[in-house]
């Protein structure tokens, strides 16, 4: 049996028992929207945001961090990694050929649009730029394949409804420039996207509709895979899921929704929120179907995914509204 085959045998087996912690990230609150990925054989994640004093609910204030820290080895203990240009959180990162890529995300007043790389060299975090992002992209999602980083929906502002754009940047170009690929077609944030079968495939998320003076999300089951021809719809999730760990665990033909939220506690007060979506989806691009795949030991949000080695391991991210988690948890 071929190793990815293997791979995502037991990647539907293996929560919740598959599941183990990592040492926590130096945050006494935990960050949501940080950037990670694999730089220099070390787990390293970057800027993100969090509530540091009163919650949400009893008028705190969200502060976004640019601070960076490394972990060497899943044993080791984190270290202080310098610091991004910029307080930075809510955009899209991959790990490519020894980097951790980096572009848009938002901060406290506005969407940005940098791109850089991040690199982990001789106890040193170093940062170069690459081109910016045709436009701001906040809350969207994103997805390596190859050497092409794809940025998916998003918000190019806080007040803004969904995009449907779709910009694609070859790494491996001599002089990388982003391009217009074709838009979803549903606008979407907060959709998890995923590089399965040699194809990018987003699902999930919520279009923004506006409500006379507020914007309401729509939770969405939805999802499309691009090939040669544009976007073709593939099987509906079994239950909305947004902002569950992004890029999604793959292996061959198939990848992992873990969790997110579905919708359910919408009206539910934030101080009483019992938590988001605990079972995991796995989808089977071969035969187009969705199926259980266990339960998580620990439901995160607003968080990446990254592979590191024999495991992947989602760092920090939101347990309920206002609030985060400095854990680390990782499966085989």
């Amino acid at each position: 049996m071929r190793p990815a085959i293997l791979l995502l045998a037991a990647l539907a087996a293996a929560p919740p028992a598959g599941w183990h912690r990592l040492p926590a990230v130096p945050d006494r609150e935990g960050v949501a929207g940080a950037f990670a990925g694999v730089s220099g054989g070390a787990l390293l994640v970057a800027g993100g945001a969090n509530f540091p004093g009163k919650k949400p609910w009893e008028g705190g204030t969200k502060t976004w961090t640019a601070a960076a820290f490394v972990l060497d080895a899943p044993d080791g203990t984190w270290k202080p990694a310098g610091a991004l240009p910029r307080p930075l959180g809510y955009g899209a990162s991959a790990t490519h050929r020894g980097g951790v890529v980096c572009a848009g995300g938002s901060d406290a007043t506005r969407h940005h649009a940098d791109a850089f790389r991040l690199e982990w060299k001789a106890g040193k975090l170093h940062t170069s730029p690459l081109p910016p992002l045709p436009r701001p992209v906040a809350n969207g999602c994103a997805a390596l394949l190859a050497d092409t980083l794809y940025v998916v929906g998003g918000q190019e502002a806080p007040d803004a409804l969904a995009s449907k754009a779709v910009f694609a940047l070859d790494l491996s170009a001599a002089e990388p420039r982003w391009v217009a690929a074709p838009e979803l077609p549903v606008p979407r944030v907060l959709a998890t996207a995923a590089a399965c079968d040699g194809k990018l495939t987003v699902v999930g998320g919520c279009e923004l509709v506006r409500d006379g003076d507020r914007v309401a999300r729509r939770y969405l089951r939805d999802g499309y895979r691009l090939d040669a021809a544009g976007w073709k719809r593939i099987a509906d999730l079994p239950r909305p899921a947004a902002a569950a760990p992004s890029p999604a665990p793959t292996a061959g033909a198939g990848f992992l929704v873990l969790g997110g939220d579905d919708g359910s506690q919408v009206q539910t007060a934030p101080d009483r929120h019992p938590g988001f979506a605990r079972s995991v989806l796995r989808y089977d691009a071969t035969a187009d179907r969705w199926t259980a795949a266990g339960e998580l030991p620990a439901p995160r949000v607003t968080v990446p995914c990254v592979r590191w080695g024999d495991r992947w391991v989602v760092p920090s991210g939101e347990v309920r509204p206002g609030v985060r988690s400095p854990e680390v948890w990782a499966f085989r």
